[in-house]
């Protein structure tokens, strides 16, 4: 009760501007100049938050109680971190990613690999409803055969959250496409089918962008010899038996069967763990200490070592711990009221269906920036504005789409985000270098804004068939 009183009562804009610029500045200033790690300009951030909530007022009581409800909330996307970084090295040592590469190598054209690349990316995260689990199992064995076929890196990753991300979003086991809905009280079928009129051209956008990319390594000189070497390497350091392709089957087939993420991670694990012992000759001792720290690769040319000496558990700790710091500074932003005075004024440009999209846009981005999370981003965002698309008579997908075009999509570009933080650590590339690339995750919120002032896919009751409206609601 008494925490809610606190949420309840107001806090002055300027404060709420105050400390979201001092985090965005310091961001900045600290990744381009500076050089401060950023978990310490995030301790910084939240001091500067928790010294703003205490002189409006609030008690250390209920600033504790804020810090313990983002501890609540990142508990679940920490372990499942880990357990990624746990699957990843089981993965390499059990021959699966070189598996993978080994046939990347042997079959994709460099001029058509970005492509190709984010639509393998694409069906493997329709598949399994997570970009997370797409980035740390094909993900990493892309990037390697990208590194191998002399693509630029940052291309890859881009290529791989692109595709990554399109899939989570049109995939009706995906978290955010479940939540999105629920937040508008729009049907998820509907939302589903509402989403292919910004995720559909987006993703053709991407893929003729990666097309265009392409054509740079047509014709071009490949070093067929150092191919050749690598797949020789590969070949004569693992068995290729194509049963080591069972843990990925393992992930799709728990995911067709809604099964948790985290159980699924951990039996594809398990499973990648008995491959390394039976065909590569692991000791169980060997195989635990490299769920732990790592795959190590000696093979004794660089190139392929620097490939797969990756995953472990220790691996996703610095990911893991600046997530966690993220997540707490925004439950702190949150719960003191201090993000609600911020978003309060933006609704001061809601006059126009154009101005509404784009404030929704704006906001979802902000809570992103704020919070680091997309749980915070879709939910806050959305229950402020459902009013607004209430009063226009818009029906309920055209907010969840909205919501799913910023909340979910913008996540990976921003460095301190959870997804952020994520993809940059577990695909090897700095969020800020493969931004450029992940052509899918800016076009959307543009497309969205555009639909907006045109008025163009903003259904009202009546236009269109849906399973729900914010009429019958009433």
């Amino acid at each position: 009760m008494n925490d809610e009183m606190n949420q309840n009562q107001k806090m002055p804009f300027g404060w709420a501007l105050f400390c979201i610029m001092f985090l965005l500045v310091s961001m900045v200033l600290s990744v381009a100049w500076l050089n401060i790690p950023v978990h310490i300009n995030l301790l910084a951030s939240m001091a500067v938050t928790l010294g703003v909530a205490s002189l409006n007022g609030k008690k250390w009581e209920d600033i504790f109680s804020y810090i313990e409800y983002g501890g609540k909330i990142c508990i679940a996307p920490t372990l499942t971190m880990m357990i990624i970084g746990i699957l990843i090295g089981s993965w390499i040592a059990s021959g699966t990613v070189p598996m993978i590469i080994y046939w990347g190598l042997k079959l994709i054209n460099p001029a058509v690999f970005l492509v190709a690349t984010c639509v393998v990316s694409a069906i493997t995260s329709i598949s399994t409803g997570s970009s997370w689990s797409t980035a740390g199992t094909v993900g990493i064995a892309l990037i390697a055969v990208g590194g191998g076929l002399g693509i630029n890196p940052a291309m890859t990753a881009g290529a791989i959250i692109s595709g990554a991300y399109f899939g989570d979003k049109m995939s009706p086991m995906s978290d955010t496409t479940n939540l999105a809905p629920a937040v508008a009280e729009a049907d998820i079928f509907d939302h589903i089918r509402s989403m292919v009129y910004t995720s559909g051209p987006a993703f053709i956008i991407t893929l003729i962008f990666y097309g265009i990319l392409g054509l740079k390594y047509t014709g071009q000189n490949v070093d067929s010899e150092a191919i050749v070497t690598t797949m020789e390497t590969l070949k004569a350091t693992f068995n290729l038996n194509p049963l080591v392709l069972l843990p990925p089957v393992i992930v799709i087939a728990m995911a067709v069967m809604k099964k948790p993420a985290i159980p699924t991670l951990l039996v594809s694990s398990a499973v990648a763990a008995a491959m390394a012992m039976i065909f590569q000759g692991n000791s169980l001792t060997e195989i635990a200490t490299i769920m732990d720290t790592g795959f190590k690769s000696e093979t004794g040319i660089h190139d392929i070592d620097v490939l797969l000496s990756r995953g472990g558990l220790q691996s996703m700790l610095w990911t893991a711990s600046l997530g966690m710091l993220g997540m707490l500074y925004g439950a702190i932003m949150e719960k003191s009221g201090l993000l609600g005075a911020f978003l309060e004024k933006l609704k001061f440009f809601t006059k126009s269906l154009g101005g509404l999209v784009t404030v929704v846009v704006l906001s979802c981005t902000v809570l992103l920036a704020a919070t680091a999370s997309q749980t915070l981003a879709i939910v806050v965002g959305g229950r402020m504005y459902v009013s607004e698309f209430r009063k226009r008579d818009l029906l309920p997908q055209t907010l969840s789409r909205t919501l799913e075009d910023s909340g979910t999509i913008v996540s990976p570009l921003i460095p301190w985000s959870l997804c952020g933080v994520y993809m940059a650590g577990t695909l090897g590339v700095p969020t800020l270098t493969y931004l450029p690339f992940a052509t899918f995750c800016w076009i959307c919120p543009i497309l969205a804004i555009i639909y907006g002032f045109t008025g163009k896919f903003f259904w009202k009751t009546g236009e269109i068939a849906s399973k729900r409206t914010y009429r019958e609601a009433e």
